[in-house]
């Protein structure tokens, strides 16, 4: 029998993604040692605690039920994280909703906000789910380009009027992913204030909001006058409490778009297990000395990575947040090319920045999940495989 796929099923292609993945296991294969730093998967535990409350939970015949929705102490913790990290009030039971993970919301939401043929105005590059979330309603993308010159923030006066008119949805992401920036209160200002102009959703990707190296705390879009009127924020306990298997997470702000996800999501899936709902009301109520840890653990590999790959001439640009360097590549490298060839010469993996978006190209990105002396190694592979002489980029 010939099985046919759906059409949709064209605009699921991961075609970098898997080709550097069968890559690198033909290498390993092969025996090489891979220094893997382009996935963005915590390498670190959650803490004891966490993992204590499932432990003892697991055992509790009663929590094996379907759990539907996150629990009244879920909703509690969650807003009085809020209060105190953000000074934002959340109305617990009308203004959250709990996800298994905020990719839930990030493909599922565009479904629940725009009709076939509406724009998604997208950060380019971006996080690849928002391109599955936009192909899965049928919806049409609209690249905001991130450029250098701009502080890597979107220009919401570039937006073509013609566009704006026919979009429903904006997405944004601070701290973000692939671009490790910290949204300023003004960019956030002009988004709820655009928003509002032309009738359109904001969706804030928050994943990151622990994570960050300076002294300047990344804003919750909540936090800016008008922001519940027009839109959400999504959070996660993935990376701020190395939580990333548990899948849990949540969205929060405009009761109405939080009422209408939590319908959708009704149809499909029953809740997160309350043993991990449990460890996450203690992740959120206690969590704060690991995050102040974690964040400590995270500068320092950044700063080590960063500086050692300056130290060899290769000249990128330290993260204010997230757990990603975007690096700028030299002249004459393409952001594939240089990928697979770090991989032959070097025994490192990182992703191709064109993998996330169109203005990708000419940079890749590094993630830092592997210890501080794994660093250091990386870099001494990549000095040794002389990668940046001429000679090597004109037989790339």
């Amino acid at each position: 029998m010939l099985i046919q796929l759906a059409d949709r099923m064209k605009s699921f292609s991961s075609s970098i993604f898997t080709e550097l993945a069968t890559y690198k296991a033909a290498k390993i294969k092969d025996g090489a040692e891979i220094i893997d730093l382009s996935i963005g998967s915590p390498d670190l535990p959650p803490p004891l605690f966490v993992k204590e409350t499932i432990s003892s939970q697991a055992t509790d015949d009663s929590k094996y039920g379907y759990s539907l929705k996150g629990t009244a102490s879920f909703h509690q913790s969650v807003s009085s994280f809020y209060n105190r990290n953000y000074n934002v009030h959340i109305e617990k039971e009308s203004e959250i909703v709990q996800l298994m993970g905020s990719q839930d919301a990030l493909v599922h939401l565009p479904m629940v906000l725009a009709n076939p043929g509406d724009y998604i105005l997208v950060p380019d590059p971006g996080y690849t789910a928002y391109a599955t979330g936009i192909a899965m309603a049928g919806a049409v993308p609209y690249y905001m380009p991130l450029r250098k010159q701009n502080g890597f923030l979107p220009d919401f006066s570039s937006i073509p009027e013609e566009i704006a008119k026919k979009a429903s949805v904006l997405i944004l992401n601070f701290p973000g992913n692939p671009i490790p920036v910290i949204a300023t209160e003004q960019l956030l200002t002009e988004a709820v204030a655009f928003a509002k102009k032309y009738n359109i959703v904001v969706i804030h990707d928050f994943a990151y909001s622990e994570l960050y190296y300076t002294n300047q705390k990344p804003i919750s879009f909540l936090s800016v006058p008008g922001s519940k009127d027009v839109g959400i924020e999504l959070n996660s306990l993935s990376k701020s409490f190395n939580m990333a298997g548990c899948r849990v997470a949540y969205a929060l702000g405009n009761a109405a778009i939080v009422k209408a996800l939590h319908q959708f999501k009704s149809n499909l899936d029953y809740g997160v297990f309350y043993p991990v709902q449990s460890a996450a009301c203690r992740a959120l109520n206690e969590g704060e000395p690991f995050s102040t840890r974690l964040r400590e653990q995270y500068k320092a590999r950044a700063y080590t990575l960063c500086e050692g790959l300056r130290s060899i001439g290769w000249d990128v640009e330290t993260p204010e947040a997230g757990m990603f360097v975007w690096a700028e590549l030299p002249a004459g490298w393409s952001s594939k090319a240089f990928a697979f060839k770090l991989m032959d010469l070097a025994n490192v993996a990182v992703t191709p920045g064109v993998a996330f978006g169109p203005s990708g190209e000419g940079y890749v990105r590094i993630a830092l999940v592997q210890d501080v002396p794994k660093l250091i190694q990386a870099v001494e592979q990549i000095n040794k495989s002389k990668i940046f002489q001429a000679d090597i980029l004109q037989n790339q």
